[in-house]
């Protein structure tokens, strides 16, 4: 049977594409444990912020193997390439792209060689500063080919992040890692490692949420704290921004390379992360059914029922029901099994669109005035199938209400959203859009009531999305964007574009000049092992 070919898509509706989630990453140090279950488990727990590929790299304190897929963690991983994945140490990867396409050369972790032997790197976030640090790894390399990821074809920050790393050969990984986190602007989560320590490091804004658990016989560290409590480790604390942390035989020490701006994303709070997660102090779940509650306060409306969009509006629509005494009800019914799909609908349900995820629970629905709670609107084209399946089924009126602002603006940091041209809040007014979904009425939370229900003071925020104020400065060459790295020469520093060899990466197993060989194992994943 031919095997699919990793191709993901969840665009049921033609040209409508969500907010995409940005990355997991998870990593243990724990001697005596199964820490590539315990890793599997995390990822499988984080699976919500990236679905494109997934992967995984251990040591045995002697060598790093790596094994990494297109896919969804369960489609990656099975019994046989965990029980092959053996160590103390491990780092995972489950991934949304944000730099560099998504391809089999662009999964993480990705490797590389320094003074101690090998790194393996995983990242959530994304770099702002690319061009920059391209040009850094091209100084490096000046009269010498350039090796590991690049060359093998990788177009993703993390690869250069790596090369950097795997600089000096003079370094430790821990004494590079000093070196070059500086260096690194926009935002990101590493957790990496070599054959003997685990490593985590979050940028000065902490625009994404990482934390750190403990074990009864080692520690762990992931993107999001429900993924600690998943492997059944207790939450400790969060890594700050600006902090590295390393953990070895000799426990877990801190190093501060940059003083603590704290700019959380606020999106993390309205949709990314999973409602059981705690950011900063913060219960996802009790700051959504509050912004919900802030909706009904900001938006009333007479009405008989309120709906929440599964998963992610049900929440707010809890709150809003609460707040305005309307009964909450259930007015759709998800289909758990399609979020994600490797078929590309025919054309015929193409047209039926959101009905592969979301039908609508007509006996509740009809003849009443419905209030129907979502988290936020892109393009439009999603809300427009919902209000007219609701229609459908006899609903006499919909209203439908948003727990986030107008999202007007880009994300640079790790969320990939619509471009500008492409959100349907940049040209066109709350009634326009009302007009355009079909709606009865439309209310978006205000800005100041979105935060509020984050309990987190509005200087520690990102909210550039929805104001447009960046608070890492973006580069004024305008040299961003997910495709950056795909389209610079390859040779910046000297002026003239140099011959790189790229390593085919055919799956069948080849060494290349840093003796990092390519095999395979079950189903066509591509497995890494530094000798």
């Amino acid at each position: 049977m031919a095997r699919a070919d990793g191709r993901l898509s969840h665009e049921l509706i033609p040209g409508e594409k969500a907010p995409q989630d940005a990355c997991g990453v998870f990593g243990v140090w724990a001697p005596g444990e199964e820490v590539a279950k315990l890793t599997y488990f995390g990822l499988y727990a984080l699976q919500h912020r990236g679905q494109e590929s997934a992967g995984m790299a251990t040591s045995d304190g002697q060598s790093i193997l790596v094994y990494k897929d297109m896919g969804l963690v369960s489609q990656v991983f099975d019994e046989s390439s965990l029980s092959s994945l053996r160590g103390h140490i491990a780092i995972g990867h489950t991934r949304y792209s944000t730099t560099g396409g998504s391809t089999w050369e662009n999964a993480q972790p990705t490797l590389g060689g320094h003074a101690g032997g090998t790194v393996a790197l995983a990242h959530n976030g994304n770099l702002i500063n690319t061009v920059e640090l391209r040009e850094m790894v091209d100084a490096h390399h000046e009269g010498r080919t350039i090796r590991g990821e690049l060359a093998r074809g990788n177009t993703s920050d993390t690869a250069l992040v790596t090369s950097l790393l795997s600089a000096d050969e003079s370094k430790s990984l821990e004494q590079a890692a000093i070196e070059v986190l500086p260096k690194l602007r926009g935002a990101f989560c590493f957790v990496f490692m070599d054959e003997h320590t685990l490593y985590a490091a979050r940028d000065p804004y902490g625009v994404r949420p990482l934390a750190l658990g403990r074990l009864e016989r080692g520690w762990v560290i992931a993107s999001e704290t429900a993924a600690l409590q998943t492997v059944g480790a207790s939450v400790v604390r969060e890594i700050e921004p600006g902090e590295l942390i390393a953990i070895d035989e000799n426990g877990l020490r801190s190093h501060r390379f940059a003083e603590p701006t704290r700019r959380g994303c606020v999106f993390e709070y309205v949709y990314l992360a999973r409602p059981d997660a705690v950011i900063n102090d913060r219960v996802v779940h009790e700051a959504r059914v509050e912004m919900g509650r802030e909706l009904a306060r900001e938006h009333p409306v007479e009405a008989d029922m309120v709906i929440g969009v599964p998963e992610s509006g049900v929440p707010a629509a809890t709150g809003y029901a609460q707040e305005s005494g309307i009964p909450y009800g259930q007015g759709f019914v998800k289909n758990a099994y399609v979020g994600r799909t490797f078929i590309q609908p025919s054309q015929t349900l193409r047209q039926l669109g959101i009905r592969l995820k979301l039908n609508p629970l007509e006996h509740s629905i009809r003849g009443k005035r419905i209030v129907v709670i979502d988290d936020s609107i892109v393009r439009g084209n999603t809300q427009r199938a919902q209000i007219r399946m609701l229609r459908e089924a006899g609903a006499a009126e919909v209203h439908v209400r948003i727990s986030s602002p107008p999202v007007k603006w880009p994300c640079f940091y790790g969320i990939d959203f619509a471009t500008r041209a492409e959100l349907i809040a940049t040209g066109l007014g709350v009634e326009e859009i009302r007009a355009s979904i079909g709606a009865d009425s439309l209310g978006y939370i205000s800005t100041e009531g979105m935060i509020a229900a984050t309990a987190q003071p509005q200087e520690k925020l990102c909210t550039a999305c929805f104001t447009g104020e960046y608070p890492i400065e973006l580069p004024e060459d305008g040299q961003i964007g997910k495709h950056v790295l795909e389209t610079l020469p390859l040779d910046i520093v000297s002026g003239h574009e140099r011959s790189v060899p790229v390593a085919e990466q055919d799956r069948r197993g080849h060494a290349d000049a840093e003796g990092v060989s390519l095999g395979v194992s079950g189903g066509g994943s591509g497995a890494l092992q530094h000798p």
